[in-house]
Parts: structure tokens; sequence; C-alpha cells
């Protein structure tokens, strides 16, 4: 049975659009983890299905009722879905037992002592029935959220939406907040997570949503997405890639700026010296030596670089348009002038491939 359905949810900031039509059924049980880059809409969209921010088009059913419908009851519907921000949000004029209580005694009908006993059941199973009479600022932030958490359950939610729950922790407070979030997965509670814990969403999430373009760019399981990324953006946010790109037009390029180019990607993403000049090295000499036998009047070469911050490698990708050529299919026995472009870059290449098609030829490598 799907607990939240989505269709065509759009939703722009004045001429600046930030979700572009999402889909979505979320099923009872689901543990969805969504996480891409700073920006992409991620908490926008848990938001929006509260309508905390008002979608441009589109509709959001909750538990079979349109929350985006005219009319509608929105506070009742509200109350199906639990929502753990990023900052605690618990009110600092109550002590923890009345940030617990308060909803569910107004808004449910439910009694103080009833109220009461449920609370302090939800407290033990986070380990802070010792706070009930405490008051927020004297709770550390990891603390606060656990109680938060604590708060979204009882109201019995539906769902829980949990905004990025340990990004204003502490570190050393991160863990017990995914603690008690690992305790409502085994539970089989629905939620929906935005989080840049990535190794946590691997563990804990049944489905993996990659938003970019302000789109659901790709989603699948956590093996799927993780192990085996199928579209370049979810490959580069994955694996943490960084690129360097320079394209080549004509025999007299600047060659001292390309070189600069690499410096500064390198410096910036603390490559060693070392490291550094094998890239200047291999891309030049490689440039030399299609320039020579591979190229025609019309040059047009383009050089990728990237680097990965998962693995800490260096991918070098060169295309070149002219007739094939493959600087390592020759004979290296023995050094000369001709050959020596070509050597330096056998002594510096590793995985090394050269394809030919429709006229481009494609040489990859790696560097140590």
């Amino acid at each position: 049975m799907s607990v939240i359905e989505v269709s065509g949810l759009k939703k722009s900031f004045g001429a600046f659009e930030v979700l572009r039509g999402i889909d979505l059924t979320v099923e009872e049980g689901e543990r969805i983890a969504i996480i891409g880059g700073s920006g992409c809409g991620k908490s926008v969209f848990l938001r929006c299905l509260e309508l905390l921010e008002k979608p441009n088009a589109g509709k959001i059913f909750i538990d079979g009722q349109e929350i985006t419908a005219q009319g509608v009851d929105i506070d009742k519907i509200r109350r199906s879905m639990g929502m753990v921000w990023q900052k605690f949000n618990l009110f600092t004029h109550m002590n923890v037992m009345e940030n617990l209580t308060v909803a569910p005694i107004k808004l449910l009908g439910m009694t103080k002592d009833d109220a009461r006993e449920k609370a302090m059941a939800l407290l033990a199973q986070v380990g802070l029935t010792a706070k009930a009479d405490a008051y927020p600022e004297f709770l550390s932030g990891g603390q606060q959220q656990r109680i938060a958490i604590c708060r979204s359950l009882m109201m019995n939610p539906k769902v829980i939406l949990f905004d990025e729950p340990t990004s204003a922790l502490d570190p050393t407070m991160v863990g017990e907040v995914l603690a008690v979030i690992r305790m409502l997965a085994k539970q089989n509670l629905t939620m929906i997570i935005v989080t840049h814990e990535m190794n946590f969403a691997r563990e804990v999430a049944t489905r993996i949503l990659f938003f970019a373009d302000g789109e659901i760019y790709e989603q699948g399981t956590p093996a799927e997405i993780f192990d085996a990324p199928k579209r370049n953006k979810t490959v580069a946010f994955i694996h943490k890639l960084k690129y360097f790109n320079y394209e080549i037009s004509e025999r007299h390029f600047d060659l001292m700026e390309m070189q600069g180019g690499i410096q500064t990607f390198a410096e910036k993403y603390g490559l060693s010296a070392r490291r550094t000049n094998r890239i200047q090295l291999s891309c030049e000499e490689l440039i030399y030596e299609m320039f020579d036998n591979a190229c025609a009047d019309e040059i047009k070469i383009e050089i990728d670089v990237t680097y990965s911050e998962v693995d800490n490698s260096v991918e070098v990708e060169f295309t070149c348009a002219g007739k094939s050529y493959n600087p390592l299919e020759k004979d290296f026995d023995e050094l000369d002038e001709e050959h020596l472009g070509a050597t330096i870059l056998k002594s510096l290449a590793q995985n090394y491939s050269h394809e030919y098609d429709g006229g481009t030829n494609r040489i990859k490598f790696t560097l140590a």
C-alpha cells in the first residue's frame, strides 16, 4: 500500500526552477534515502510534501488523501507525517516531557497520563528517561535530536521525514542519532531521509534517490546506486569525481595555459607535485605524438583529467580527430628521439587503452 504518491511536482523560486517534475510512490515500510549535491532540491522536496513550500504544479497524496487539493484540511493530513529538522526545533520554553506531550494531548485527544506513559516509553528506547524534566538548553545536540525524533513518534505518523538530521551535530554526536534511526528501520517504519551520510544511506535504505537537475536523476537499491551507478552525474557524485578539461584547435596552442590549468586543478584537490608533473608530462607528450602522427590540417584534440577523491586515482582521457594512431604500439627496445614522447608516456601510463571510431582516436589511461 502506498503511503505517499507524488505526480508532476514542480517548485520554483522566481525564475529559478528547483523541482522540474518529480514523480514518486512510497510504499508502506519503505526506507528511502535522498542524496545529491547542495542546492539540488532535496530539502525543498520534503518541505513540499508537508506544504511548507507550496508547489507550483503537481499533486501530492498522503495516505490516500490529496494534500494539494483545494479546501483540504492540511493540518489534519500533516498529522500522518512526522518531520525531523536539521535544527531540532524543540520548544525552548518547555521541558522534554512537555515537548513530547503537548501535541498528542491537544491534537489527538490523549489524556495527560497516556501521553506521559507513551513519552517515557519512547525516551527509554532512545536512552533519555533521565532527561524527561530537562529543558533543551541543557541537552547536547545529539540528545535534542533524539528528543525531536521521539516527538515525531508521539503522533503515530504513517511516515517520518528526516531533513539531514545529523548536519547540525558535532561529529561525536552523529552516531547516537543514526543509531536511533537504525532502530526505527528495524521496526519497518516508513521513512524518507535526506542525508549526506553515504554509508548510513547504504546500510539503512531500501531505495536510494539521487537528485540532480531538479529531478530524480537516478534511483535504485543501495547496491545499484553505490556499486553500479549508470548515469554520469550519479557516477561523479558517488565516486566524488573532479574534472579538468582542455581543448586544442591549432598546433600553436598555449601550452603554458594548459599546464597552468592542470597545476591549479591539482593544487585545488591536493594532488602531490609528483603526480601533477606526471599529468602535465603525459598530456604534453601525447599531444605532440598525435600532432606528428595522427592530426590532419584541422586540429581537434580534447583532454579530460578525472580525479577520484574516493580512491585517489587519476584518469586521463584523450580524444584526437585524424587517422588511426596508437602511440604505444611502437617497438620500445631502442630509445631514439622519434620514440621519445611515446616512451615517456609508456613509463607513466597504467591500464592504457586505445580505440579508433568515426575518425577519432580515444586514449584512456590512469596515472600512479
